[in-house]
């Protein structure tokens, strides 16, 4: 379960800049969670709020989750495309030469404090 060990990552990064900005407390965080990152979001969640109760800013803090959809381009046909619906093979013109665009991410949106 790799995403207890992100969520303490995150924890740690929100409580260094609680810290440093002299912020009392953390009332919400909104994430962006590629869908294709590798991420379940429940058990994000379910860590999230196991590993939240740890920190001095984030005891009663809100996560919110926006999940970014997976996009692949195909640098043959020049398209883009539903990654999860069709992984790395293009849909138009069937190449295999493209790339991920978006949903691979896992990042900091925002922080709401006090």
């Amino acid at each position: 379960m790799h995403e207890l060990g992100i969520v303490m990552q995150v924890i740690e990064q929100v409580d260094n800049v609680a810290a440093e900005s002299k912020i009392e407390k953390v009332t919400k965080i909104i994430m962006e969670i590629g869908e294709v990152s590798s991420v379940i979001p429940n058990i994000f969640t379910d860590a999230f709020e196991w590993a939240k109760k740890k920190s001095n800013y984030l005891k009663d803090s809100e996560l919110e989750l926006i999940i970014l959809k997976g996009i692949t381009y195909c640098r043959d046909c020049k398209k883009t495309y539903d990654t999860v619906e069709y992984a790395k093979k293009c849909p138009y013109c069937g190449s295999m030469d493209t790339y991920l665009v978006t949903g691979n991410e896992i990042k900091i949106k925002s922080i709401e404090v006090v």
